[in-house]
């Protein structure tokens, strides 16, 4: 099913607009993100009404979106890899979020290991989306300790769901752009180096 409607899109593409390869495979990788982000997340949210985690589920999925929208992080290569690590994460994060009552100091030295983290790593590209330019990576790397600050602050006036709901953002964006992280998975790590080699800047 996939193939057919992502397909079917990038044929219209290709007729009506004068892209490049580079551009259309762009627009191609960006067509099957959002195909596979609507597909897991309406069988995440039938699980979560099932389960009753429905409300921890959109909390962890709001904050985690948009650090990560800054961040990046790892995709994995195959399919099936993806729907097993979404599905996994997605519902037993949410029901963590839900029951779990994190001390304050916890809470500080996980902000401050995650900082450090994003310091190091962020924001980790991939092979099909590799951040060649190195203002960009700069700009997203700040952007990403902005909302990590922003983050710490609230959890000192938010209730305990959505302290929960962004102590897990940040850990699970903290993974996601870990270099061993991507080992595990057989990926490639720091992709835009192999551009800045073959001459691309």
């Amino acid at each position: 099913m996939k193939e057919v409607i992502v397909k079917g899109i990038m044929q219209n593409i290709s007729k009506n607009y004068n892209y490049d390869e580079i551009k259309l495979k762009e627009i191609r990788y960006g067509i099957e993100t959002i195909y596979l982000t609507i597909t897991k997340l309406i069988i995440l949210i039938i699980i979560s009404l099932l389960i009753g985690t429905f409300k921890e589920l959109l909390f962890f999925i709001l904050f985690y979106s948009i650090i990560r929208s800054v961040g990046f992080g790892l995709h994995a290569k195959k399919a099936w890899h993806c729907w097993v690590l979404s599905l996994t994460l997605f519902t037993l994060i949410p029901f963590l979020i839900k029951v779990l009552i994190i001390k304050r100091i916890v809470i500080n030295i996980i902000f401050l290991i995650c900082s450090i983290l994003f310091i190091l790593y962020a924001p980790a590209d991939t092979e099909k989306r590799p951040l060649i330019h190195k203002n960009k990576r700069t700009a997203f790397k700040i952007g990403t300790l902005i909302i990590t600050l922003i983050y710490f602050i609230l959890t000192f006036y938010i209730n305990n769901e959505m302290c929960n709901s962004i102590i897990f953002a940040i850990i699970m964006q903290s993974i996601m752009i870990l270099p061993i992280s991507y080992k595990l998975l057989g990926l490639k790590y720091d992709n835009y180096k192999s551009y800045k080699k073959g001459g691309i800047k």
